[in-house]
């Protein structure tokens, strides 16, 4: 078999070597707590559509870390900075038309990373820390401009960001 023919390219990226996938990958997955619907997902796109981690970060992609699991990019899914990006907000799971629960997949994917030695365990809890460090965030700044509820005035959401910090500082 010729190299060319040993790789494929995703989405235009980096060839993928056909010979490095694990036609396991997507079974491990599945027969995960959160993982069972998997191979339910037709790659419709609302996941991604609606993700508001996508908004703030292109690479971000719920739609592709999907196919990379099916396809087998075990080691290239599992070693992926992507995974921790979720915020877990569950926008996924609510739309899927196919109940794919993607937001359950994410902490199968991520229980595996720890569990194959790609992060540290301590990188999961700094991860939970920064997650409720970042909703007690949004809780102070929503806070903040209760009182403009009625009224059509823009915010300066730099002086909401460090009033917020002021306050969790008092904590």
């Amino acid at each position: 078999m010729s190299e060319e023919k040993e790789s494929a390219t995703i989405e235009g990226k980096a060839p993928v070597n056909i010979l490095e996938l694990d036609p396991k990958f997507k079974y491990e997955v599945s027969e995960q707590p959160g993982g069972e619907n998997l191979k339910l997902c037709f790659s419709c796109g609302i996941c991604t559509a609606g993700c508001p981690a996508t908004e703030v970060d292109n690479e971000y992609n719920p739609r592709k870390l999907i196919r990379m699991i099916l396809l087998g990019m075990k080691e290239e899914v599992l070693s992926s900075n992507l995974i921790w990006l979720c915020s877990l907000c569950y926008t996924c799971y609510a739309r899927c038309p196919q109940n794919v629960k993607f937001t359950d997949i994410m902490g199968v994917l991520r229980d595996m990373a720890v569990r194959e030695k790609y992060v540290h365990p301590s990188f999961v809890k700094h991860i939970d820390e920064i997650d409720r460090l970042s909703q007690k965030m949004r809780h102070q700044m929503v806070r903040a401009i209760f009182s403009q509820k009625k009224e059509d005035r823009p915010i300066n959401r730099m002086n909401l960001l460090k009033m917020a910090i002021e306050k969790l500082q008092e904590e």
